[in-house]
């Protein structure tokens, strides 16, 4: 359901719980407020209809219909309701309200009969333009698509901003989106402008529409739009006004195909919404490596390249294979990432929706084709560079990236080294292992995926996309809408067998918060042990599988949380019975044995690890925080330089062997450690979390806070040289 202004919220809270009466009381209460005479006309007449069916009631009358009629009256009243709210958020949106003037102040008629016929004609003359001479078909084309894109336009901003559709509007609409006289590009957008009027306000019309084109259309680009477009406007709020929203539903999971691709949607909406770190991913660990190791440099008069160092060559012969090999590994990791459903393409292309081409809304959803009058300039120009013919025929782009990537194409080829340039117009420079043949583009998953990405650029970098409701948007302590198998239209039904595999998804992308949502919808036949382990219910768990190792390791460190060592040990060594060839089990153990003091078993313990595995530095490590804890400070203190003497060394280990040396007497050497502590991003507070550890030590509070200050003094004057740099 779309934002709602306030004054109307408690009508919609009236309908929401399926009450009437109260709902026309609070309409007349508003229309007082907010006169609007037709709106009154209608209200009355709602009015009048429902006291009719309260009188006979009351009287005691017995009407086999009245529940049908009042489920009629209900919807009625939402949808008096639901154009008031179009009306007041058109009002109050500036970039709405020009939208929905200019689509209606152009004096073309926008009957359905001829926008229909309009469009059928546009697919007939396009077709005719193969017949004209060549010296004529080109001017041809341009007006006929010049004029045809304005249309579309036009309607786009037409449906977009439209009110409660009527039995009759739905029927046509359908039959023009599933007519396969119609362009396929046509009903991309127009079902691509449903979805967002239906998004920003639930229309049954609308949402039965898309559920019907998405069963009947041939044409796999349009069905996968309609599929995104219904999952988007479920709302569970609307149950109750509208429970042939469950009866739809129901009706599509009736097929196993539906439900595999409602479950592929769910996932991908996942990779979706994580753009923004895969982006960070590519220009944090992936470029840097790519710009280092390529043979090229960006220049103020362009990109050149690099000449062979002789030199390098000689003093270091293997390092160009090297760079080389590096080279090919950054672009195979950007590959894996793309194939896998990661949207690698997110950051490189942000700053091109600027161009004026996206000034339109309807161009955000206009599925890629070369004749948009748009774009026509930039491929008239380079229309024989086949580098460019290929990256659109078989790049991984989503249609909103290829409309960026031509128009930022002859804007930045003339800075290209020539031989670049001559390369890219024989069709020598390719994007190698990212091209997609033709079979796998037309796929479902993949129509889908590019689909979602431009849907994820819109609804992230539209200049005014605040008008919209936004699915990737968490608001609220509810999910973000894309999380739609959440939904209870979902629940009890064919699609519960398909949520595990969704949270494993949920999981692995850190959505740890979704996952404990969709977790709750799980039947009861459903919770097993990998249930309660997703819920981290660990003695469920174990009530079902008492050694189930994963519940065993995870109520383990669950008391280890708590403080609880004692008990943490005690399923330790229940998991070394079970499990004796574990090694983190045993060192795990004498981790609790340390923080409950035990430190002579402890150090047996933890002497046999190190005998046994010599080079394992997590041994080492708890080996000589352990001796630091029982006073055994020169053997502590042997271990911490050799931890510190390799590029292996972590914070905590400068941390630790500053309090070794502190207990030594040694502050200079303290305060240096702490010093490295810091620098490897370690908490000033961490230290005196442990004010306890150190007063049983001998370390006097006196002691504490002067070796604070000594530590705050060089942090400042760290802090300072790093401005100053």
């Amino acid at each position: 359901m779309g934002a709602i202004d306030t004054s109307l919220q408690r009508i919609y809270n009236q309908l929401n719980t399926g009450n009437a009466g109260l709902a026309i009381m609070e309409l007349e209460t508003y229309l007082t407020a907010w006169p609007n005479q037709q709106s009154r006309e209608k209200l009355e007449t709602l009015r009048s209809e429902y006291d009719l069916m309260a009188d006979y009631w009351i009287q005691g009358a017995t009407d086999p219909e009245r529940d049908e009629q009042y489920n009629r009256l209900l919807q009625r009243i939402y949808v008096l309701m639901a154009n008031i709210a179009i009306h007041r958020h058109l009002s109050a949106t500036s970039f709405l309200q020009q939208l929905h003037r200019s689509a209606r102040q152009t004096g073309r008629p926008m009957n359905l009969e001829t926008i229909r016929q309009e469009m059928e004609n546009f697919v007939s003359e396009a077709a005719m333009l193969e017949l004209e001479p060549e010296h004529t078909r080109k001017e041809k084309s341009l007006a006929l698509y010049k004029a045809h894109q304005q249309q579309m336009n036009q309607l786009f901003n037409y449906m977009l901003t439209s009110n409660i559709w009527s039995e009759g509007t739905g029927h046509m609409m359908e039959e023009l989106l599933v007519s396969p006289t119609i362009d396929a590009i046509d009903q991309q957008l127009l079902v691509s402008a449903v979805m967002l009027s239906l998004m920003n306000r639930f229309d049954i019309v609308k949402f039965r529409t898309l559920v019907s084109v998405y069963r009947r259309s041939t044409d796999e680009h349009v069905r996968q739009r309609a599929l995104v477009g219904w999952v988007l406007g479920i709302d569970d709020d609307m149950l109750q006004i509208y429970p042939e929203q469950r009866a739809l539903i129901e009706e599509l999971l009736k097929s196993k195909r539906t439900c595999a691709e409602l479950t592929e949607l769910q996932i991908q909406m996942i990779y979706t919404m994580d753009a923004e770190k895969d982006t960070n991913t590519v220009q944090q660990e992936i470029m840097p490596d790519i710009l280092k190791n390529n043979s090229f440099r960006v220049t103020k008069n362009g990109i050149e390249e690099m000449e062979d160092d002789a030199l390098e060559d000689v003093l270091h012969p293997d390092a160009s294979e090297q760079r080389m090999e590096k080279l090919e590994q950054s672009f195979q990791r950007m590959i894996d990432m793309q194939r896998k459903g990661s949207d690698i393409f997110y950051g490189g292309f942000s700053q091109t929706k600027r161009f004026p081409f996206f000034y339109d809304i309807s161009n955000w959803f206009v599925p890629f084709f070369i004749q948009h009058p748009d774009i026509a300039q930039f491929v008239e120009k380079y229309e024989d560079n086949r580098f460019l013919s290929s990256i659109m025929s078989k790049g991984p782009f989503c249609n909103s990236d290829k409309y960026s990537f031509v128009i930022a194409f002859q804007q930045v080829v003339n800075q290209l080294p020539e031989s670049m340039r001559q390369a890219m117009k024989r069709g020598e420079a390719s994007m190698g292992d990212m091209t997609m043949d033709n079979e796998e583009q037309q796929t479902p998953a993949f129509i889908r995926r590019n689909y979602l990405m431009d849907l994820y650029r819109f609804f992230r970098l539209f200049p005014n996309r605040q008008s919209f409701v936004n699915p990737f948007y968490q608001k609220g302590p509810e999910p973000a809408i894309c999380c739609f198998f959440f939904s209870q239209l979902f629940s009890d039904t064919p699609i519960d067998a398909h949520k595990p595999e969704v949270v494993k998804v949920m999981k692995k992308h850190m959505y740890h918060r979704e996952a404990g949502f969709l977790l709750n919808t799980f039947p009861e036949s459903m919770r097993d042990v990998q249930f309660y382990l997703w819920q981290c219910n660990y003695d469920e768990a174990l009530q079902l599988e008492p050694n189930n190792e994963r519940a065993l390791l995870g109520k383990a460190r669950q008391l280890f949380s708590y403080g609880s060592y004692d008990e943490a040990n005690n399923v330790y060594e229940r998991l070394i019975l079970l499990h004796p060839d574990k090694v983190n089990y045993m060192l795990n153990k004498a981790v609790c044995l340390v923080n409950m003091e035990e430190y002579e078993d402890a150090l047996k313990l933890l002497y046999q690890l190190n005998y046994e595995h010599d080079e394992d530095v997590n041994i080492q490590r708890v080996l000589a925080w352990a001796l630091t804890c029982d006073g055994k400070l020169e053997q502590a203190d042997k271990l911490y330089q050799q931890l510190t003497s390799n590029d292996s060394a972590t914070s905590e280990d400068y941390l630790n062997m500053g309090y070794c040396q502190w207990l030594l007497g040694r502050i200079k050497e303290a305060d240096a450690c702490f010093d490295q502590y810091f620098t490897l991003g370690g908490n000033y507070f961490e230290i005196l979390e442990n004010k306890r550890w150190l007063n049983q030590r001998g370390i006097s509070d006196t002691d504490i806070r002067m070796m604070m200050a000594l530590i705050s003094r060089h942090d400042s004057v760290r802090r300072a040289e790093e401005r100053a740099e």
